[in-house]
């Protein structure tokens, strides 16, 4: 994995996407001083079934903080398209365009867009697929300065052409992997296990518990294409 870059922002559709594997990455690149920004495009508001959308937003947006301070994420924004019914087109693609205008990253990073997951072919869902796509166009969007260009007139935002990698986290054929410590995947668990009210809606697992084994088993996953060193994949998009 590339690490001659100072400033990235990921982002991902729901609160708890980043958690379920890219934390691990995001905690070694803050704990080497590398300024990391979390970008979510819903609220998550539809996530816990036994609560009401806006009760279900303020909960996972307070338990997303959390889960990103645990792994030195200080900035933490949220877009307000509906959870579950992200659409791709030139709406997202310009607000993440604005967003990486305003952050001005070398490396996006974003969770698998493909239809679908692993070797079990679980199918994706249409926000996944919807963001990570538009987060690789936004990239090239965001340097064109004939491209939204009310942004760079209303808004005050320059054009940024500096984005040289896009890193798909997840994604089912990585070229890429983030060697990891011990502290890294501690963090990483501990990231996980701050969505408490999401994971005890879909387990009867203590959160804790339900993070060290789910992260056990992405770890263990990426192990065997790196020759059993503890990491974490991406297929990287070079720009």
């Amino acid at each position: 994995m590339p690490l001659d870059w100072q400033r990235a922002l990921a982002i991902v559709a729901h609160p708890d996407d980043l958690e379920y594997g890219a934390a691990a990455a995001v905690s070694r690149w803050t704990s080497e001083g590398k300024d990391v920004a979390y970008l979510l495009v819903t609220r998550g508001e539809a996530g816990i079934d036994s609560l009401d959308p806006a009760a279900a937003a303020r909960v996972r947006v307070r338990e997303q903080r959390a889960s990103a301070a645990a792994v030195g994420v200080r900035t933490v924004e949220f877009l307000d398209h509906r959870d579950g019914v992200i659409e791709e087109g030139l709406p997202l693609r310009r607000d993440l365009t604005a967003a990486i205008r305003r952050h001005r990253p070398e490396l996006l990073v974003t969770l698998n867009h493909e239809d679908t997951w692993g070797e079990e072919g679980f199918w994706n869902t249409p926000d996944h697929r919807a963001v990570g796509r538009a987060a690789l166009d936004a990239a090239g969007d965001a340097g064109n300065r004939w491209i939204f260009t009310d942004q760079l007139t209303q808004d005050g935002l320059e054009p940024w052409g500096g984005v040289r990698w896009v890193a798909s986290a997840g994604a089912s054929r990585p070229t890429h992997a983030q060697l990891l410590g011990e502290a890294d995947v501690r963090r990483a668990v501990d990231s996980l296990a701050e969505h408490r009210a999401y994971l005890t809606a879909l387990s009867d697992q203590d959160p804790v518990e339900y993070a060290r084994t789910f992260l056990g088993r992405v770890l263990a996953g990426a192990a065997e294409q790196t020759g059993g060193r503890r990491a974490l994949t991406f297929r990287l998009y070079p720009r």
